[in-house]
């Protein structure tokens, strides 16, 4: 259930934080070094590392891989543990973790692409929040004069409560998973956009990778830029973020809705930069 939750609000958060983040495109401010300190420090039990590890030995977090514990931004523990990593489904096998590696977010990553629609929001490259969504769209004519599907909004895009048909409770491997449907659809947006109506937008959320889809798209094209590019120059550099990946789909684009791979320190550097209203 706390999954869930987590997943229905990060995109939300992350999209109204990334409108004061705007602010710092193009800065090379964050480029600073995280400040460190100790667990009795920060007000923690001094043996809270030890007591992770032995947790982790006894086989309690069997799949945990990178703990990042950050408080008064400062780092207060790290712990690195081997385990089996994946590269946006392809197996890489065992892995040593650690600092220096990356990791897949997988749907951490829409929650990036909120945030990248607000800097760009705030740049007034993409359509605000009030705009219908399908009306970006006027080379789908059927799509765009349906009345119905026309009250979709760009905030009900971002909080995935799109009032359509979409279903990624099947198995990712599975090709009536929507996800994958999309993936394999001749045209993803409109693949997205036409699904069946299915609620009133905005009452009712539905977890939704095509949603991250189609922000993704508004974004590269209202900003002239593919996503990683956008993101480098507008998150990644000004936060001091150096070593990101965003694994492409089939259709050579990143996989906006869960193809980022990060360092867990740098991901730490993002939330504290959420945590602190969009400054670092």
């Amino acid at each position: 259930m706390a999954r869930r939750w987590i997943a229905r609000c990060l995109p939300i958060l992350s999209g109204i934080a990334g409108l004061v983040l705007a602010g710092m495109s193009g800065s090379t401010a964050g480029a600073a070094p995280w400040k460190r300190t100790t667990p009795a420090e920060a007000g923690f039990d001094p043996a809270i590392g030890e007591t992770l590890d032995a947790a982790f030995a006894s086989g309690k977090f069997e799949n945990l891989h990178s703990v990042v514990l950050v408080r008064g931004g400062k780092i207060v523990l790290e712990r690195y543990f081997a385990g089996p990593d994946q590269r946006w489904g392809i197996p890489l096998g065992p892995v040593d973790h650690s600092a220096e590696n990356k990791h897949d977010l997988r749907s951490i990553s829409k929650s990036i692409v909120g945030l990248l629609y607000g800097i760009a929001l705030a740049e007034g490259k993409v359509p605000p929040l009030d705009a219908s969504l399908v009306a970006q769209f006027p080379d789908y004519a059927d799509l765009a004069g349906d009345t119905e599907r026309g009250r979709i909004t760009i905030a009900d895009t971002l909080s995935m409560q799109l009032g359509l048909k979409w279903n990624e409770d099947l198995p990712y491997t599975d090709p009536r998973n929507s996800e994958i449907a999309m993936e394999r659809a001749d045209d993803r947006i409109r693949f997205v956009l036409e699904q069946p109506i299915v609620s009133e937008p905005g009452t009712r959320w539905t977890y939704s990778g095509g949603s991250t889809a189609v922000l993704a798209h508004l974004i590269s094209r209202g900003t002239g830029q593919d996503l990683m590019t956008y993101a480098t120059e507008n998150l990644s550099r000004p936060l001091g973020i150096e070593d990101v990946e965003w694994v492409e789909g089939s259709n050579g684009e990143p996989a906006a809705a869960s193809g980022l791979r990060m360092r867990a320190p740098d991901l730490a550097r993002i939330g504290q930069m959420v945590l602190n209203g969009g400054t670092w």
